[in-house]
C-alpha cells in the first residue's frame, strides 16, 4: 500500500489548489468522477466549488467521466 507521505506529495503537485487538504479532496473527487460513483454535483459539493468552476477545471486538465445514470443517482445516494 502507498504511504500517506507519498500521497501527500502527489497531492501537493496538483497546481489548481494552494491548501494541500483541498488537493486531496480534488484527486478522491476525480477518480470517484471517473469510476462513475458520484455525479458531477456532488463532486463540486465535496470539493466545495460551484458545478461551471469543477467544469471548467475538468474540462482545461482533459480529464473526461461519464454523467451518472438515473440507476447510479440511487446508488451515490447511499454513499
Amino acid at each position: 500500500m502507498v504511504s500517506k507521505k507519498v500521497l501527500k506529495e502527489i497531492a501537493a503537485n496538483v497546481q489548481i489548489f494552494s491548501d494541500v487538504e483541498q488537493k486531496e479532496r480534488f484527486l478522491f473527487v476525480v477518480g470517484a468522477l471517473v469510476s462513475r460513483l458520484i455525479s458531477l454535483n456532488k463532486a463540486a459539493e465535496i470539493i466545495e466549488l460551484e458545478v461551471e468552476a469543477l467544469l471548467q477545471i475538468l474540462e482545461s486538465m482533459d480529464i473526461e467521466f461519464s454523467y451518472l445514470g438515473s440507476k447510479d443517482i440511487a446508488t451515490e445516494r447511499n454513499w
